[in-house]
């Protein structure tokens, strides 16, 4: 027991920030690029992916108490990884965390935890980027074969001679009264644009930081934009149609169906719980503390920064949406695109569109960053075989590591349907904040002495809130997921007895 609980000193991993040479991270991001890469992460998933679905499966418009609530944990998490990244600032986010706080048990489920976290919400990401793709193409005539547009069990119609994703065009079936069972259907076994697009994101990472760095800064930027543009063009159509809100925001808060989590007050929790995975931006952020100038006074800054711009971006874009389309229709991958398409704006659209690609494309960036830099710290630590550590030589990223995970995370895109990749994600998320706050807890009471520069505020009620909050959120979430966070551990577990605890650098370094 004693080996599983046994702490990395922290003095041995700030040995490891201020390593370097040809073999190490390059520092190479100030507050600006982390700002950046908070924002690439968090603005994308939650407004171009899950808005719409949260919304007609759990909350209706009252979505945006989801956001609300999902805001209120991310700000305690936030403050506690902000102590943390300016305390340590090392790769490997919450797992270096829990190695030097909590011991090697916990660091490892707490790493196996951010693979779990990061590989899935890249890919729910790169499903809902292929929507965006896919819906880009067909207002250019371009198409795929419903077999390689959509993922096992995605239901396609035949409509105007055109196969169509049968959530994009249930609205107009439903206006037009045309049963979708009467028309011919097909089925997607692979989603082609979504492997290729990990593909894509990988080779960006390979060639370094901060040419990824730099190429998030101009999407996100870009992106901005988009989003305000939207606002202006919704917000004046709700104001011109004042109708539309009328009938789409009632009622605000739709009754609970009988079921826990099927709108109602539960309802908003459950899909606080989902969509919580949207706001992993800033955790993402922490992952590259050994690549920040100055990290004691920038990660401070781009985590609550990028926290608190993109929370009222959130509840900006969804009250437009829910108020452009009931809530009903936005059961899609692209939901934003079906909002701006409402507006009859043409040009609009495609502006969004292209500014949701772009978007998503930068919260991939951050998200298989965050995925290989975790890699990274687990085999530096022999957790992982060594290999997971090479640095190459000419753009100093652990490039292998790269690609494996862009690998595993295209087959995942590609194959696995969004609700479920959401789902994941958000509870691998959640259990990675409540290990960080518990963590600030525990080293607060065995190292009181340590230099903080910076210290979260009111504790320990902001870590206590930190806990019980996620917790709150982990529970909101399905039984089936809960499976497979149990079945995710376990195997992880294997892996740890298997492997891992006989290759650990700290006990075979021990007495």
């Amino acid at each position: 027991m004693s080996m599983l609980l046994r702490t990395k000193p922290l003095e041995a991993i700030m040995g490891e920030s201020v390593e370097t040479g040809e073999h190490t991270l390059k520092r190479t991001l100030g507050a600006g690029s982390l700002i950046a890469l908070g924002i690439g992460a968090i603005i994308g998933t939650g407004i171009f992916v899950l808005t719409g679905p949260a919304a007609a499966r759990y909350a209706g418009p009252a979505v945006v108490y989801s956001f609300i609530v999902a805001a209120i944990g991310c700000v305690f998490a936030g403050l506690c990884y902000a102590e943390f990244a300016a305390m340590i600032p090392v790769a490997g986010s919450a797992y270096t965390y829990g190695y030097a706080t909590l011991g090697e048990i916990f660091a490892w489920i707490i790493g196996w935890d951010l693979v779990l976290e990061y590989a899935f919400g890249a890919a729910t990401v790169c499903s809902g980027w292929s929507g965006y793709v896919l819906s880009l193409g067909q207002d250019f005539g371009l198409r795929l074969p419903p077999e390689l547009a959509g993922t096992p069990g995605s239901v396609f119609v035949l409509y105007n001679g055109n196969w169509e994703f049968l959530g994009r065009v249930a609205k107009k079936l439903a206006v037009l009264g045309i049963d979708p069972a009467t028309l011919p259907q097909r089925h997607g076994d692979f989603n082609l644009v979504a492997f290729l697009g990990i593909l894509l994101v990988t080779t960006i990472l390979v060639i370094g930081i901060r040419e990824s760095a730099n190429f998030n800064s101009v999407i996100v930027a870009i992106k901005l934009v988009v989003l305000v543009i939207f606002l202006a063009i919704g917000g004046a159509t709700l104001l011109h149609h004042p109708e539309l809100p009328r009938v789409n925001w009632h009622p605000f808060l739709p009754p609970n169906t009988g079921a826990f989590g099927s709108f109602g007050w539960s309802g908003v929790l459950r899909g606080a719980g989902v969509i919580f995975f949207a706001y992993i931006g800033f955790d993402a952020v922490s992952t590259a503390a050994q690549e920040a100038k100055t990290p004691k006074r920038d990660m401070p800054i781009g985590i609550l920064g990028s926290l608190v711009l993109c929370t009222v971006l959130y509840i900006l874009v969804a009250l437009v949406l829910t108020g452009l389309v009931n809530y009903h229709y936005l059961n899609v991958p692209d939901s934003l695109a079906v909002g701006i398409d409402a507006t009859g704006v043409k040009w609009g659209s495609l502006l969004v569109k292209f500014g949701a690609l772009g978007g998503l494309t930068s919260t991939m960036i951050v998200m298989l960053l965050g995925q290989s830099r975790v890699f990274f710290a687990m085999s530096k630590d022999g957790l992982l075989p060594k290999t997971f550590s090479n640095i190459h030589p000419r753009f100093r990223t652990p490039w292998i590591s790269s690609i494996t995970v862009g690998l595993v995370v295209a087959v995942f895109a590609s194959t696995i349907p969004l609700d479920k990749l959401g789902e994941m994600t958000s509870i691998g998320t959640l259990l990675a904040f409540i290990i960080v706050c518990a963590g600030v807890l525990v080293l607060r009471f065995r190292r009181p002495e340590l230099a903080r520069p910076f210290r979260a505020p009111f504790s320990p009620l902001t870590p206590i809130l930190g806990i019980l909050i996620s917790l709150a959120m982990m529970l909101g979430l399905p039984g089936e997921t809960w499976l497979r966070l149990v079945i995710w551990l376990v195997v992880g577990m294997g892996i740890y007895f298997g492997y891992s605890i006989r290759h650990s650098k700290l006990n075979k370094s021990a007495p």
